[in-house]
């Protein structure tokens, strides 16, 4: 028994010893860490000191101390920021869809600021910015060393005002200048169409109007057509739609899903992750969808088209998508301010992540560059047909009705054809919906049920 009591009190004593050896140097590292982030505050505190005592002219010491805060936050990654006041509020209208500027959604790479998408109807786009341009110059000042938003604000200015932005395009060997006039920037979430018996919904950025007009617009497409039964798919197109919205993302999957996961999200600590799934309802009905996206395409588009395209309930066709698979967090800070911190990645369904790869499209289809014609080129002499030669026999096969319905078929092929030239993307999209069609109910069925 005092053998126990001993051998019990020796391990207590040298358990006591093996946790004073190994804790103390952990409290000692612990302790040295945070002396050295005091030394640094401190080192800060007095750079600060004597900028504003000694810099060549007076400096402004809230924009000194907002010009660190964004430097830090902007070293990150290109997404982390500080929004000041008015940044934060500007930020707030966006989200509701009406903003002043030129139409385009920037970030910044090698220095410079990149064009991630231009939005439709404006200034940007009318001018012939596409994605992946990079800005060099705003009226003639370099970018080069400015933060994004201080590239931002060289951008910004009075409605009706005059900017000259030069321009280097992949493809082009010296780099342009591009004038624009600066504008109101009211953007309409939703844009829909019908071709033929295609419903087309052009989403063109994620703010709180985007779900339900998007809903709104897809039920008048339908009853237009006379009901669901008369229509042979949907078109959901996301080129150059820059994002926006995460809650919004989720409400537009689950708009075309029954069940399963749309996204989730994992940040830093385990705890911190979330996770969206769909519930039942399909507005579609079931029916074909098809996804377009490009390299414009960023952020809660990626979301969609992820979710959709793992789902196997739409066929994605186009380009590589943008690649930003990061969430941000706008956080308020005092004084009205704000902080927009990359908080998590987002994953797909199947647990990828697009950041800085992409979606990969099913069906890659580039979209040509517009033919060059000129007022002198001559008709097409090589287009012949039977109908043409003198003397040629009539169809007096056809009733009265039966030949209606072939000029109508001939007119849908001519339209079809012009779509090609205007937006070749679109009109594959569409294509490949009334080759499905073509297929049969049956089949199209079949195909509703293994997507969900």
């Amino acid at each position: 028994m005092k053998k126990f009591l001993l051998a019990s009190v020796t391990g207590v004593m040298f358990g006591a010893v093996i946790t004073t050896q190994v804790a103390g140097p952990l409290l000692a590292q612990e302790a040295d860490k945070k002396a050295s982030v005091y030394e640094q505050l401190d080192l800060f505190g007095d750079i600060f000191e004597r900028i504003r005592s000694q810099y060549v002219e007076e400096v402004d010491e809230e924009d000194l101390i907002e010009a660190a805060i964004n430097g830090m936050l902007t070293s990150l990654d290109p997404h982390s920021s500080y929004l000041s006041p008015d940044d934060a509020a500007d930020m707030r209208v966006q989200t509701r869809g009406e903003f002043g500027g030129l139409g385009i959604e920037v970030t910044q790479e090698e220095g410079f600021v990149k064009v991630v998408s231009p939005m439709d109807d404006t200034p940007a786009s009318d001018a012939g910015i596409i994605s992946g341009d990079f800005i060099t110059h705003v009226d003639g000042e370099s970018v080069l060393g400015l933060t994004l938003d201080q590239a931002v604000d060289l951008m910004r200015g009075p409605v009706g005002s005059e900017i000259i932005i030069t321009i280097v395009r992949e493809g082009e060997a010296e780099p342009f200048d591009v004038s624009l006039i600066r504008d109101t920037i009211k953007l309409t979430a939703v844009r829909s169409r019908i071709e033929g018996e295609t419903v087309v919904l052009r989403l063109t950025t994620f703010s709180d109007q985007t779900f339900p007009t998007m809903r709104d617009q897809l039920a008048e497409k339908v009853e237009e057509l006379g009901g669901m039964e008369n229509v042979n798919g949907f078109v959901l197109d996301l080129r150059n739609n820059p994002g926006g919205l995460l809650t919004q993302a989720v409400r537009v999957s689950d708009a075309f899903l029954d069940a399963g996961e749309i996204v989730s999200t994992r940040g830093r600590e385990p705890q911190d992750g979330d996770r969206f799934n769909a519930e039942a309802g399909d507005l579609a009905e079931g029916k074909p969808l098809v996804v377009l996206i490009n390299g414009g395409s960023a952020s809660a588009s990626e979301i969609v088209a992820g979710a959709l395209q793992d789902h196997r309930r739409a066929i994605v066709i186009g380009t590589k998508s943008f690649g930003k698979g990061s969430v941000q967090t706008v956080m308020p800070l005092r004084s009205d301010g704000a902080m927009r911190l990359t908080t998590a990645r987002y994953y797909t369904p199947s647990g990828r992540s697009i950041q800085a790869l992409g979606v990969s499209p099913d069906i890659v289809v580039q979209q040509p560059p517009p033919p060059e014609t000129t007022e002198d080129e001559a008709p097409d002499r090589g287009a012949r047909s039977e109908a043409e030669l003198r003397g040629s026999l009539s169809n007096d096969s056809l009733t009265d009705d039966e030949r209606r319905q072939v000029e109508e078929e001939r007119a849908a092929a001519d339209k079809a054809a012009e779509l090609r030239v205007e937006d070749y993307q679109l009109a594959y999209a569409i294509d490949i919906l009334k080759g499905l069609a073509a297929l049969g109910p049956e089949y199209a069925a079949a195909l509703a049920r293994e997507a969900n």
